[in-house]
């Protein structure tokens, strides 16, 4: 099964969305399989946005980042990258569909509630960045066979 990294960033946090998006993500059925608050840094963050350092708006970027603790999730199910980038919407909050995380609670490029992977690659990447193994967990709920119908975990 897939797994994939989400930070709820600090305009989640400092917004009290927390519980809203935990739960959005439980209700469709995302296993939660790691799940730790952390304070990050610049060192964590100019490897984890090392495709943006040299832009102009990464310093607010990365202050934007630190204004308070993240929650940091690992997220294991069929196909969940795709599943949470589409509960997600679009980068831009205000571009993002009614019904969707940003679409419902974002106006924001930046301040835009949450990150997540955008590919296998990445998450195991990103997972490896903030997580030790031993904060991972391989566990399956006791509603999983609730969550898929046999044809979906044979493919």
């Amino acid at each position: 099964m897939e797994q994939t990294l989400v930070i709820l960033k600090p305009s989640c946090v400092e917004r009290c969305l927390i519980g809203e998006v935990i739960s959005r993500i439980q209700n469709r059925g995302i296993i939660i399989c790691g799940m730790k608050m952390m304070q990050l840094d610049e060192k964590i963050l100019r490897e984890h946005y090392s495709h943006l350092v040299d832009r102009p708006f990464f310093p607010e970027l990365c202050a934007s980042m630190m204004v308070s603790p993240v929650i940091c999730l690992v997220l294991k199910g069929i196909d969940v990258i795709n599943v949470f980038r589409s509960m997600a919407g679009a980068t831009n909050g205000r571009n993002a569909a009614p019904g969707t995380i940003r679409g419902d609670f974002s106006m924001s490029g930046q301040a835009n509630l949450v990150h997540a992977s955008d590919s296998p690659e990445s998450a195991k990447t990103e997972i490896e960045r903030f997580f030790s193994p031993n904060e991972i967990f391989d566990y399956t709920p006791s509603y999983f066979p609730l969550l898929y119908a046999n044809d979906d975990l044979v493919k």
